[in-house]
């Protein structure tokens, strides 16, 4: 008996909707962005006809992907935080599990830098930055120096100042750009105190970096908002400079160092996020170093660190 059109189409919606119950159905592929520069592409396409980045694996692909691990606002400023913190937890466990449990004496000041306190020896073995002979020989210690605190007074007061303007400096050159400053800087401050034979740790000189980066793209701008920032970088610089005169162990030159880095990039990079696909692309492979310059260095004072025990 021959089935009419309607009874047809009736009978093959039935088809399909057993198929699908029982995962047989075919799912109609939809388009995609292109995670480099955003155009739309076809849902069989590999490659992006706009920019011609890879749509299965590329540094755009894998910083969108690791992106939906991160806030969503500000989320390299999150990252370096978070890191920093578990750097530092790390390398307190460390001191009380060789028996240095820091006993908090003396007063008011004196105690507040003695609380948390990780030893200095842990500190080495992590990757503090020491004179410039030993830094050359073991060069991941101008990185992993960067994320090391000595004291919860040290990493608090440090990452308070990062969240203050970390948020500005991301947003205005995008999270890899940003991360890649971050890193530099504090490398730059790394080099002038190990030059000068300092023993080092801290996100200052990094941090004071970002204040050139700021001061470098207010120089000259009298607009109000730029006048306004400009007022805050003097706030920060002045606090900076009374911190380090009245309390011993703050490491000026890697302040001076981070910060001449700062501006000098500053005043290389451009002050806006990447707008095509190449300066996207660019500031990917900026990032990404930064991110691999981090794990790298902190893989090989970890195998350093192991071969000391």
């Amino acid at each position: 008996m021959e089935l009419s059109p309607r009874q047809r189409w009736k009978v093959d919606q039935m088809r399909k909707k057993f198929s699908s119950a029982f995962g047989g159905g075919e799912s109609q592929p939809r388009p995609k962005l292109c995670p480099s520069c955003g155009t739309l592409v076809g849902a069989t396409a590999t490659r992006c006809h706009q920019c011609g980045a890879s749509l299965t694996f590329s540094l755009a692909a894998a910083s969108k992907s690791l992106g939906r691990l991160m806030p969503g606002t500000s989320p390299a400023t999150y990252a370096i935080l978070g890191f920093s913190c578990i750097v530092y937890a790390v390398s307190f466990l460390a001191t009380l599990r060789n028996g240095g449990s820091p006993s908090i004496s003396g007063s008011g000041f004196s105690a507040l830098f003695n609380l948390g306190a990780v030893s200095s020896g842990v500190l080495e073995r992590l990757g503090a930055s020491l004179p410039l002979p030993i830094n050359l020989r073991e060069p991941w210690r101008f990185v992993t120096a960067v994320f090391l605190h000595a004291g919860l007074l040290h990493i608090f007061f440090n990452m308070w100042v990062l969240m203050d303007i970390g948020p500005q400096i991301e947003e205005l050159y995008g999270s890899a750009r940003y991360l890649f400053l971050y890193v530099v800087c504090g490398i730059g401050g790394y080099l002038l105190s190990s030059f000068l034979g300092h023993f080092s740790v801290g996100g200052s000189g990094a941090i004071v970096g970002l204040i050139g980066v700021m001061l470098a793209i207010t120089t000259g701008r009298r607009s109000i908002a730029m006048t306004a920032l400009r007022n805050q970088i003097f706030r920060w610089l002045i606090y900076l400079v009374i911190w380090g005169l009245l309390f011993s162990g703050v490491d000026n030159m890697a302040h001076l160092g981070g910060g001449i880095t700062g501006f000098i990039f500053g005043k290389l990079m451009m002050d806006r996020p990447p707008a095509t696909p190449q300066e996207r692309k660019r500031a990917y492979v900026l990032g990404w170093i930064a991110a691999l310059a981090v794990v790298a260095s902190f893989v090989l004072a970890a195998l350093n660190a192991r071969q000391l025990m």
